[in-house]
């Protein structure tokens, strides 16, 4: 779990809760299971015993990403329903006879895959154990997406009772709907060049790894959020002694709304942190400092945390934003190990209990992309240079959503 960017402890934290609290299969309204065609199309299959049973969180939605492919991101819990331990040997998603993501072999471990309760990696469930498997489906083209997805499960029971349950069997489950809404398209919260996607989709890290039980239920609220820091033309994070808030160049700059939209909940009561060190004893509100929750309409909510303290929020609850107009100051408040913009959007006004869902921005410079995470931690750490990825094709981008180490130019206009 070292390779996890600390930069965002607020995930952290999330992950720690959910990975330490066995639970059973979680599902929310937005699962297949409860769906009348999902009912239908099932109703003529043969009845097999699937003795792991599966759920989706949330469908997945379809969105376009900096390396031009379409990406469904979501998870799948996997419940071991028998009295004796399931080995799980694969998990594929499939469409038809097409395999969209393929999880077999060395691929089938951390951070792909997590057995709740479990102290180590593996992918042993044990009697009425679950995991999460993290998912990235993707296509090629918007036409090559799915109408549906399901999955193929292959286990190994160590107590076998054939012909009822062999040892070895692959299990067709959890069929889900893709959504097919289109993401939403909003403007960059940040002005300027060099601002470093620190954690974000698609790979597993800090975020998308973020998974909350909250209220009795399963929540993935990061799962496409952003943890924004800038460099310096000369690929440093800070300069000078980096427990100084001062040594970050872009600490105080503007944040900006993505669109418009009316606030509807505001912290700014919170101190700055001291970077490289972190909080302890927060309380749970108190993880994404302090911050702004926008309604932009349709379900749809914005999320900016981490905000400068004392005059660091500009706005109110209630106030009408327009898209570009400033709503704080980047701060290191709330769970923060270093100055930075957490910015996503959710399903729900509650920055943990809600759903991430994926957006597009309309119009950003790609510049590059980190070449590893290590690199990405050593800026923090070690106060290291950036190195830059080869072969990345950099330039203007219109209508796509950033990758996990993209480093891009915003240019904000009222």
């Amino acid at each position: 779990m070292k390779r996890l960017i600390r930069l965002n402890r607020f995930a952290k934290l999330a992950v720690a809760v959910a990975i330490c609290v066995p639970m059973a299969a979680c599902s929310s309204s937005s699962d297949s299971s409860s769906d009348e065609s999902s009912t239908e199309s099932t109703a003529s299959v043969p009845a097999v015993v699937t003795p792991v049973i599966a759920s989706v969180i949330a469908a997945p939605v379809a969105v376009l990403a900096t390396d031009k492919k379409i990406h469904m991101a979501y998870e799948l819990m996997l419940t071991n329903v028998l009295t004796s331990p399931t080995t799980i040997r694969s998990v594929k998603a499939t469409a038809g006879d097409r395999t969209l993501f393929d999880l077999s072999g060395d691929k089938l471990t951390l951070p792909w895959i997590k057995v709740l309760g479990a102290k180590e990696p593996g992918t042993v469930l044990g009697p009425g154990q679950s995991a999460l498997v993290w998912i990235d489906a993707t296509v090629d083209t918007r036409a090559e997406v799915p109408d549906t997805i399901s999955h193929a499960v292959d286990i190994e029971v160590a107590e076998p009772s054939p012909p009822l349950i062999p040892q070895t069997l692959v299990e067709d489950v959890a069929t889900t709907k893709v959504d097919k809404n289109e993401p939403i398209v909003i403007k960059p919260p940040l002005d300027g060049a060099h601002w470093l996607d620190g954690d974000s989709c698609c790979e597993v890290g800090g975020h998308r790894g973020a998974a909350n039980p909250i209220n009795g239920q399963l929540f993935v609220a990061e799962r496409f959020a952003i943890d924004y820091v800038q460099l310096t033309n000369d690929g440093l994070l800070y300069t000078g002694d980096k427990t100084k808030t001062s040594s970050y160049a872009y600490f105080g700059a503007n944040v900006h709304a993505v669109a418009d939209g009316k606030v509807v909940a505001v912290v700014n009561n919170l101190q700055e942190q001291t970077p490289s060190i972190g909080a302890t004893g927060l309380r749970i509100d108190e993880y994404g400092g302090n911050h702004v929750v926008q309604d932009i309409g349709n379900g749809r909510y914005a999320f900016y945390a981490h905000l400068q303290e004392k005059e660091g929020v500009k706005v109110q609850v209630g106030d009408d934003l327009k898209a570009g107009q400033v709503v704080g100051l980047l701060g290191n408040t709330g769970n923060s190990d270093a100055p930075h913009l957490h910015f996503h959007i959710m399903d729900g006004p509650d920055p943990l209990a809600a759903n991430g869902l994926p957006f597009e921005f309309d119009s950003f410079e790609l510049e590059g992309r980190i070449v590893s995470n290590d690199n990405t931690q050593a800026l923090l750490d070690a106060g290291a240079k950036a190195e830059y990825a080869p072969d990345v094709d950099a330039g203007q981008r219109t209508n796509e959503s950033p990758l996990m180490r993209d480093i891009m130019g915003y240019k904000v206009s009222n």
